[in-house]
């Protein structure tokens, strides 16, 4: 997921001839062969300490530059999610999750600005989304090198403000400093993050890194994020499909041939990708996807049907306050997770609103059966690009080795059900 990059940093630039006739160092010779020689090794596999760059001339003398100072370099992998991020580099020879300076694996994907101006990412920035919705912004990865009118939807569920600009490119409004942000300034303050934390955690400072995307990320999408990398000051070296780099992670040690699927339902993406794993090669057969659909719609349903019973009851539209609706989005993602264990979860929103009678409250109980019942379109949804992926592969489920479930929305039973469902396997 991660790896070292070796580089030569000449010390001073000093050179020093070998013939007898004195030469002029500074000519060009960028044509001419250059040979290395690397000093001694603290054991076979270390990195040299130190080098020698022997040059040779065109009138057959020769002189060296050095010393040369050869740096091992950390090249991390970052997993930049809709709902959270993660970031990873190689220790020991196997990848490491970096624990962030709050320590934790995971960081969400939100960056937030207080009234005062302060910037806040992460955690902390999460913690005060319900007392600051328009200000705090998630699920940015949806609007990534989008146009506005490719995400009328996705804005309607977000508590802060997206708008287009003249070209019609999605912004997003921050009224705490009078700004607009283009969606991968948001992801380069998270990225940025991330990358603080990893060189806090290796201590030694991380200029590059590896960044997944979604398969079914089109070009503009996947420039977008490249682009947040450099605003972030990283040299991102790849961007690497989220399905391949979890059949990276599945079969790092594995020598067996396996013809494998990779069902990725994450927050607010889904990919499917077939792959041939065998002998450390990996071949992408084919792959699919639905760029809205992912575990925010699944919570969206959750906050609609409690939105619809509150205005059924009360006469308010909850979805109109921006406050509220952070709330039941929060509220909607906590029962969702519930439902992946229990039958049924209890959902309590005291002081939701408030009217000329008193305050209002939300409590009510909110069943598995009714939860599959409300998202019953969405797991239809899942079908169809698996179905086009293995199609596109020339393959049908008998081929497949195993199926890979990846992204917390995979922890779903009902959609666990419906790739036991379609291929006939069955979930371990």
């Amino acid at each position: 997921m991660a790896s070292s990059a070796a580089q030569i940093h000449i010390l001073g630039g000093i050179g020093f001839a070998t013939t007898s006739s004195k030469r002029n160092l500074n000519a060009k010779s960028t044509s001419l062969p250059r040979t290395a020689f690397f000093g001694t090794r603290t054991n076979p596999f270390s990195t040299p300490t130190s080098a020698f760059l022997r040059i040779n001339t065109r009138n057959a003398s020769r002189y060296s530059v050095g010393p040369l100072r050869v740096v091992n370099e950390k090249v991390v992998g970052i997993d930049l999610g809709t709902t959270n991020s993660a970031v990873a580099a190689m220790e020991g020879g196997k990848p490491t999750i970096v624990t962030n300076a709050e320590g934790q694996r995971t960081t969400p994907s939100v960056v937030a600005y207080t009234k005062s101006g302060d910037r806040l990412v992460g955690q902390i920035a999460k913690r005060q989304a319900v007392v600051n919705p328009e200000n705090t912004f998630f699920s940015v990865k949806r609007f990534i090198g989008r146009r506005m009118s490719e995400v009328d939807e996705e804005a309607k569920q977000v508590s802060y403000r997206v708008v287009k600009d003249e070209n019609g490119n999605v912004k997003l409004e921050c009224p705490a400093i009078g700004k607009q942000f283009a969606a991968e300034e948001i992801s380069a303050q998270v990225l940025r993050k991330l990358v603080d934390d990893a060189s806090r955690f290796l201590n030694e400072k991380v200029t590059k890194a590896v960044v997944t995307v979604p398969a079914y990320f089109n070009d503009s999408q996947r420039t977008a994020t490249k682009d947040a990398g450099r605003i972030a000051g990283l040299e991102v070296l790849r961007i690497i499909n989220e399905p391949t780099a979890a059949s990276l992670a599945y079969g790092f040690e594995r020598k067996s041939n396996e013809t494998i699927l990779v069902f990725d339902l994450g927050g607010g993406t889904f990919d499917v990708s077939v792959l041939e794993v065998g002998d450390g090669v990996f071949e992408v057969l084919s792959t699919s996807g639905d760029t809205h659909l992912g575990g925010d719609d699944f919570d969206k349903r959750v906050v609609d049907w409690l939105a619809s019973n509150f205005k059924k009851d009360e006469g308010i539209d909850l979805l109109k306050d921006k406050q509220a609706l952070q709330r039941l989005t929060e509220a909607a993602e906590k029962a969702k997770i519930e439902l992946s264990s229990l039958t049924q979860t209890n959902m309590s929103l005291p002081f939701i609103t408030a009217t000329a009678d008193g305050p209002k409250h939300i409590e009510t109980t909110l069943t598995r059966a009714k939860f599959e019942e409300l998202c019953s379109d969405l797991l239809d949804r899942c079908k169809t690009p698996v179905e086009n992926s293995l199609r596109d592969a020339k393959l049908s489920f008998s081929d497949i080795d195993e199926v890979i479930l990846v992204g917390g929305s995979t922890r779903i039973p009902a959609v666990q059900e419906v790739v036991s469902t379609i291929s006939n396997m069955v979930y371990v």
